[in-house]
C-alpha cells in the first residue's frame, strides 16, 4: 500500500511539472507562472526598486533658493561602462525584471498568456529610469506600448515613456504625446496628476513658466500623496514669484502651510521664508513679520531649521538698514549646528562680503568673498562671476593700504610737533598698558623676549630720509642710534661669548623680584614717543613722493571702482580726489577722462558735460577728446584702451618695431593699472625680440611672466619662455651648401626707408621684365638700425649669386646695393641672434 501511494504521488508530481510548461496554454500554466512571478520575481524587484528610491530621496538635497524640479533626482553626468549600474538596488531589480520575462513569460502564437510580464517591462523600464539609463528605460516602455495594448498598465506606460521624453530632452514630443493622451483616455486621479506635472516639468524645461502653471496646478490637486501635494504647491509658487505675481505665490505658500505635518516640514518652512521675501511693507504691518519669524524661531520643531530663520531675520534687519544686527543674524545663521545648506551659507558669506566691502574694509571683504567660493558650486555662473570679483579686490586692497599708509603719514607729517609727540604719547601709552596687562597676567617670558629682542625699534610703516638707504651700516645716523639703543639695552658689555647671558650693570628692562616681574618702559625704545616721531620724513622729496605714491593708488582705485565693479560713486570720489591733490600731469587727463564716463552712469549730466568742455578745450588733439566727440569711432563698444591696442597690434603686423615699442611704452603709462596693459607689455616684449635680438627677447618675456603671473599674457609669456626659447635657443648656423631654399638679401640703414622701399619696387618690376613669378620681395627689419630688402623663392646659393649678379650687370636695372646669398634656415637664425657678421666672416 505503501508504495502504490509514493507511486501515484510522483505520477500526479511529474504529471503537474510538466502541466506548468511556458510553451502550454493551460490554466495551471497560467496561474503558476502568474503567481510565481508576481509574488516572487516581480515582488523583489519591487521592493529593491523602492529601496533606490527611497536612497535617492535621503541623498538628493533640493535648492530652495532655485526652482524646484517636479521630481527629486539628481542627475549624474558620469558616463558608465557598459553593464555597469549606477545604484546597485536598481540593478537588482532590472535583473529580477529580466528574470521574470526569461522565466515566466508565456509567448504562444505571438500572445503573452503571462498577465504578469507587462508589469515585469514597467519594472524594467523603471529600474533603467531611475539608474538614469534613458534610451533603454524608453525601449522598455515602448515594447509595453507596442506588445500589450490592451494592458491595464498601458496608460501608466504612456505617462513614463513621456517622462523619460523629457529626461532625454524632448520636451515637445512629451507634451504633444500626454495631451494626446489625456484628452482620448480615462484615467486614475494619481495617473492624471502624474500626467499633469510631467507637462508641467516639461514647460519649465523650455523656459515657459506661465504654461506650467495650469497643468501643475491640475497636478497638485489631484495627486493622492501628501508630499507631491506639497511639493507642487511650493514649486507654483516658486513659479509665481518667477513671474512677479507676489500675491498669487502667497496663496499657494499658504497651501503648503495648511498641510502642516501631512507634508515633509522643510516645504513648510520654506513656504514660510518664501512669504516673508515677498512680505510689502507698505501695504502689511511690519510687526506682523518680525513677530511671524520670532513664532518661527521659538517652535522647538523648528529647529532643524534655524538657519534659514536666522538667514531671514539677518534680510529683515538688512533691508531696513539695521547692518549691525543684520550682521549678527547673518553670523547666527552660519553657527548654527545645524547649518548644512552650502548654498545658504554661500549666499550668508556673500551678504557679509558685500557689506564689508560698502564699509571700505576690504581684508575682510575679501575673506568672506574666500568662504563664498569655498561653499559654492564652481559650476554655476555666480560663481565665475564671485571669483573675478574676489581677484579684484586683492587690487583694490593693495592699492587702498597704499592710499591708507600714505595718508595717515602725510597727516601726521603735517601737525606741529608738539601734536605728533602727543600723539604717540596716546599711542605708547596704550602699548604699556597692554604690556603691563601682559606681565600681570603671568606672561612675563613673552615679555622678556620682546623686550630683550635687541635694539630694533618696530616698523611702523613711515619712511623717512633715513630709510631711503638700502642697507643699514651705509647710514651713519642709523648706526649712532643703535649704538645709543644697544647701551641703553643691554648696558657696556665685552665682546666674548654668550655676552646676552653674562653679568652686567645693565640687567635688561626686565627685572624679576620675590614678588614677580617688574617692566622698566624707560629702556626700551619702543615706549617713547620720540622714537615713532624721528621716523616721519621731513626730506620734501621722500614727501612729494608719498603723495605721488599716494595719488597713484588713488587713480587705480578710481579705475578699478569704474571698470569692475561698477562702483560709479567710489570711483568719482577717488578720481576727484586726485585731480584736487596736485597729481603728476600723466593722471590728469586719463582721471578726467574716467570722471566724464563715470558722472555719465551716474546720470550728472552737469558734471559730464563739464568735464567733456574741460577735456575737449584743453586737450582737443587727446585722443580723449577724439573719441568723446565721435563715439561712433569705438566700433562695437569697444574701449578706449583695446581701440589704442589694436592700432598698435596693425604697427607690429607690418613690422614697424619700433614704433610698436614707443607706442607701447606711451599706452603702458596712460592706461596704468587697466587689464589692457599686459597685451602691451607682451606685444612690446615680441617687438624687442625681433629688434634685439633673443637676449633680450628672453628678458623681456621674464619681465612680463614676473610683474604679471596672474594675467593669460603673463600666463603665455611664462610658457613662451619655458616652451619656445629653448626651442629657438638651440638654433645654430649651418653649412648651407646643400639647402633647397635660399633668401638674397640687400642690407641698408634703418633710416633709408624710402630708398628700400624704391629697391624693392626696381626688383619687383625686374622680376616681372624677366617672368619671374616664383620670386617676391620683402623689407624686414633688422636691427634698430638696420634693414633688408629681401628676394624669396630661390632654390641654391650659385642662382641667388647669379640673380645678384644679373640685377648688377643688366644695363636696364643697375642695382648696385652689396648683396648676400642665404639659406632660409640661416636667415632666420640671424633675425634671432642678430649674428650676421659671424655668418659673412664664417659662412
Amino acid at each position: 500500500m505503501r508504495s502504490f501511494t509514493r507511486f501515484v504521488f510522483v505520477f500526479f508530481l511529474i504529471g503537474g511539472i510538466l502541466s506548468c510548461s511556458r510553451k502550454k496554454d493551460t490554466f495551471v500554466s497560467r496561474s503558476w507562472h502568474s503567481v510565481t512571478a508576481e509574488y516572487n520575481t516581480l515582488y523583489n524587484g519591487n521592493l529593491a526598486l523602492e529601496a533606490g528610491r527611497n536612497e535617492i530621496n535621503q541623498n538628493y538635497r533640493d535648492n530652495y533658493w532655485d526652482l524646484l524640479p517636479i521630481e527629486r533626482m539628481q542627475i549624474d553626468e558620469e558616463i558608465l561602462l557598459p553593464d555597469s549600474v549606477r545604484n546597485q538596488n536598481f540593478g537588482v531589480a532590472e535583473e529580477k525584471a529580466a528574470k521574470a520575462i526569461q522565466r515566466h513569460s508565456m509567448l504562444i502564437a505571438g500572445d503573452e498568456e503571462n498577465p504578469q510580464i507587462d508589469e515585469a517591462y514597467m519594472l524594467l523600464g523603471k529600474a533603467r529610469y531611475f539608474d538614469q539609463r534613458f534610451i533603454p528605460a524608453l525601449e522598455a516602455f515602448n515594447y509595453i506600448l507596442q506588445r500589450y495594448p490592451a494592458s491595464n498598465s498601458i496608460r501608466n506606460a504612456q505617462i513614463w515613456r513621456e517622462k523619460t521624453n523629457i529626461r532625454l530632452d524632448n520636451n515637445r514630443v512629451a507634451i504633444r504625446n500626454l495631451k494626446r493622451i489625456i484628452e482620448n483616455a480615462q484615467f486614475e486621479d494619481q495617473e492624471y496628476a502624474d500626467a499633469k506635472a510631467a507637462i508641467a516639468q516639461a514647460y519649465i524645461n523650455l523656459q515657459y513658466p506661465d504654461s506650467a502653471l495650469a497643468p501643475l496646478t491640475t497636478a497638485a490637486n489631484f495627486t493622492k500623496k501628501n508630499e507631491e501635494k506639497g511639493r507642487y504647491f511650493f514649486i507654483l509658487g516658486q513659479l509665481y514669484n518667477l513671474l512677479n505675481q507676489p500675491e498669487n505665490a502667497n496663496l499657494a505658500f499658504d497651501e503648503v502651510i495648511e498641510l502642516n505635518r501631512k507634508s515633509p516640514r522643510i516645504y513648510m518652512i520654506n513656504a514660510y521664508i518664501q512669504k516673508a521675501r515677498n512680505f510689502n511693507p507698505e501695504e502689511n504691518d511690519d510687526q506682523q513679520l518680525k513677530d511671524l519669524l520670532i513664532s518661527l524661531e521659538e517652535d522647538r520643531e523648528n529647529r532643524p531649521f534655524l538657519d534659514k530663520i536666522y538667514f531671514q531675520f539677518g534680510e529683515y534687519y538688512n533691508q531696513r538698514d539695521s547692518i549691525d544686527t543684520a550682521i549678527f543674524y547673518y553670523n547666527k545663521s552660519l553657527k548654527s549646528r545645524v547649518s548644512s545648506d552650502p548654498y545658504l551659507r554661500s549666499i550668508n558669506y556673500e551678504i557679509l562680503a558685500n557689506i564689508n566691502f560698502d564699509r571700505s574694509d576690504y581684508p575682510r571683504a575679501a575673506k568672506y568673498f574666500d568662504s563664498t567660493l569655498a561653499e559654492m558650486n564652481s559650476s554655476l555662473r555666480e560663481y565665475r562671476t564671485i571669483e573675478k570679483k574676489r581677484k579684484n579686490l586683492d587690487d583694490v586692497i593693495f592699492y587702498q593700504a597704499i592710499a591708507d599708509k600714505n595718508d595717515s603719514i602725510l597727516d601726521l607729517t603735517k601737525l606741529p610737533k608738539e601734536e605728533q609727540i602727543a600723539f604717540y604719547t596716546s599711542y605708547t601709552d596704550k602699548l604699556k598698558e597692554d604690556y603691563q596687562k601682559q606681565i600681570e597676567a603671568g606672561e612675563t617670558e613673552e615679555a622678556l623676549a620682546l623686550n630683550t629682542a635687541g635694539p630694533g625699534v618696530p616698523n611702523i610703516g613711515v619712511p623717512n630720509e633715513e630709510n631711503t638707504n638700502k642697507f643699514y651700516f651705509y647710514n651713519d645716523n642709523l648706526i649712532a642710534r643703535g649704538e645709543q639703543e644697544f647701551l641703553r639695552v643691554w648696558g657696556n658689555r665685552k665682546l666674548a661669548d654668550n655676552w646676552r647671558w653674562a653679568a652686567s650693570g645693565n640687567s635688561g628692562a626686565i627685572a624679576t623680584t620675590e614678588d614677580g616681574a617688574e617692566f622698566d618702559f624707560t629702556s626700551d625704545p619702543r615706549f617713547d614717543p620720540l622714537t615713532y616721531v624721528a621716523l616721519l620724513p621731513t626730506d620734501g622729496k621722500v614727501i612729494d613722493s608719498l603723495y605721488l605714491e599716494r595719488n597713484y593708488a588713488y587713480y587705480q582705485l578710481g579705475l578699478i571702482y569704474n571698470e569692475k565693479f561698477s562702483e560709479y560713486q567710489l570711483s568719482v570720489n577717488r578720481l576727484e580726489e586726485v585731480l584736487a591733490s596736485n597729481p603728476e600731469d600723466r593722471l590728469i587727463l586719463p582721471s578726467k577722462y574716467n570722471l566724464y564716463k563715470a558722472y555719465g552712469n551716474l546720470n550728472m549730466l552737469d558734471k559730464q558735460e563739464e568735464m567733456k568742455n574741460d577735456i575737449i578745450s584743453n586737450y582737443p588733439d587727446s585722443q580723449y577728446a577724439i573719441f568723446i566727440q565721435n563715439p561712433q569711432s569705438l566700433a562695437n563698444g569697444e574701449s578706449l584702451s583695446q581701440v589704442s591696442y589694436e592700432n598698435t597690434f596693425k604697427l607690429f603686423e607690418n613690422q614697424q618695431f619700433t614704433a610698436v615699442i614707443s607706442e607701447s611704452n606711451k599706452f603702458i603709462l596712460r592706461y596704468s593699472g587697466e587689464e589692457i596693459v599686459p597685451k602691451f607689455e607682451l606685444l612690446k616684449a615680441m617687438a624687442i625680440g625681433r629688434l634685439k635680438g633673443l637676449s633680450e627677447y628672453r628678458t623681456a618675456l621674464s619681465y612680463v611672466s614676473l610683474t604679471y603671473p596672474q594675467s593669460p599674457e603673463g600666463q603665455r609669456a611664462k610658457q613662451m619662455i619655458t616652451e619656445s626659447l629653448p626651442r629657438l635657443s638651440r638654433l645654430q648656423l649651418q653649412e648651407d651648401s646643400l639647402a633647397t631654399n635660399y633668401k638674397l638679401i640687400y642690407e641698408l640703414e634703418a633710416t633709408k626707408k624710402e630708398e628700400a622701399q624704391e629697391l624693392k619696387q626696381k626688383l619687383d618690376s625686374a622680376f616681372v621684365d624677366l617672368s619671374y613669378a616664383r620670386f617676391s620681395t620683402s623689407i624686414d627689419p633688422y636691427t634698430k638700425d638696420r634693414l633688408f630688402v629681401v628676394v624669396h623663392g630661390l632654390e641654391d646659393r650659385p642662382r641667388a649669386l647669379g640673380l645678384g649678379e644679373l640685377l648688377r650687370e643688366n644695363d636696364d636695372y643697375k642695382i648696385e646695393n652689396d648683396f648676400l646669398a642665404i639659406s632660409t634656415n640661416n636667415y632666420r637664425v640671424i633675425l634671432l641672434k642678430k649674428n650676421l657678421e659671424t655668418y659673412k666672416t664664417d659662412y
